[in-house]
């Protein structure tokens, strides 16, 4: 029986973190494979337009630059395989990543799985979400809602972060929050609610994102959980600012995640973890930039730790 293939590397995801991590081994000609998950591109595939990633001054689809990222990942060599990890075995070496189809054994790993954002799941976000006015991230959407009015969902710190940013845009910015204070520290509530551009809406909870037939966000219905009574915000876009979910559920009990999921590098370093030869890059260890440059960053540092670990390891 023939001995299964050993892979130098695989890189677990296809967001900025793991196709930059491909650009770059794969110019080192480690051959990667690329396991593509169950969201081929990541987050900004559903994204209309990026307007700050750096080299396109006018902007440009999100969908469409995660393809020219894996295009330039296939031009070196990258090798791409539509496969989900279910678990893994970092105790043995080479590593053992288990799909469902197969288990893939790998001299080195780059973990690249990326955050989901968690959502209200209220009528109408799923169909307006991405392009449509309802977003996740004002600072990569913010630009576009300029002397507009938009409601921040969310009572965090993160909220309240939204909030204040997109106050260098809107009009007017709604936040809204289930309790009459937010749960955000001391300073940022009080920047945020002490903003003249900012109206708290206490009290109530989101129940629709209206616009669905037009295909753009035309208001948010809220609900004060006190009175019962409903209302509609005139706003156009819609911020849901309460928190991500780190993609880390099956790598989580061989590494170290901290008390939100997230990954823990090891000290000294954002991208290497305390298994020889295993690195993580983007979002899935990052709780705190989470923008494609900075995945990008990430992925290019992960891609050059395990080149490094590779050539001293006899890769």
């Amino acid at each position: 029986m023939s001995q299964p293939t050993i892979e130098n590397i695989v890189i677990v995801g296809t967001g900025c973190a793991g196709l930059t991590a491909a650009v770059y081994t794969g110019r080192a000609n480690l051959n990667p494979l690329v396991l593509d998950g169950v969201q081929p591109g990541g987050q900004l595939t559903t994204t209309s337009e990026v307007e700050n990633f750096p080299g396109f001054p006018e902007g440009i689809d999100g969908y469409q630059l995660m393809d020219n990222l894996r295009k330039q990942a296939e031009k070196f060599g990258t090798r791409f395989e539509q496969a989900v990890v279910t678990e893994v075995d970092f105790t043995s070496s080479p590593r053992r990543l288990v799909c469902a189809e197969r288990t893939i054994l790998a001299k080195t790993v780059i973990i690249a799985t990326g955050a989901s954002p968690r959502m209200t799941g209220i009528a109408g976000e799923k169909e307006l979400y991405g392009g449509r006015g309802v977003t996740t991230c004002a600072t990569c959407d913010g630009a576009f809602y300029r002397q507009m009015e938009v409601a921040v969902i969310g009572g965090g710190d993160s909220a309240a972060e939204e909030a204040l940013f997109l106050t260098r845009f809107a009009s007017k910015v709604y936040l809204v929050h289930r309790r009459d204070a937010l749960r955000a520290s001391k300073i940022m509530a009080e920047r945020a609610t002490s903003h003249p551009k900012i109206k708290p809406v206490w009290n109530s909870v989101p129940v629709e994102v209206t616009g669905v037939k037009e295909g753009a966000v035309s208001g948010l219905k809220v609900r004060d959980i006190k009175t019962g009574a409903e209302t509609i915000l005139p706003v156009k876009g819609v911020f849901v600012a309460i928190g991500h979910q780190p993609n880390t559920g099956p790598f989580a009990k061989a590494l170290d995640v901290d008390e939100n999921g997230y990954f823990r590098p090891a000290a000294g370093s954002q991208v290497k973890t305390r298994i020889p030869g295993v690195f993580v890059a983007g979002d899935c260890a990052d709780h705190v930039y989470r923008q494609a440059v900075t995945a990008a960053g990430m992925g290019c540092q992960a891609a050059i730790e395990a080149e490094r670990w590779l050539a001293e390891h006899g890769g």
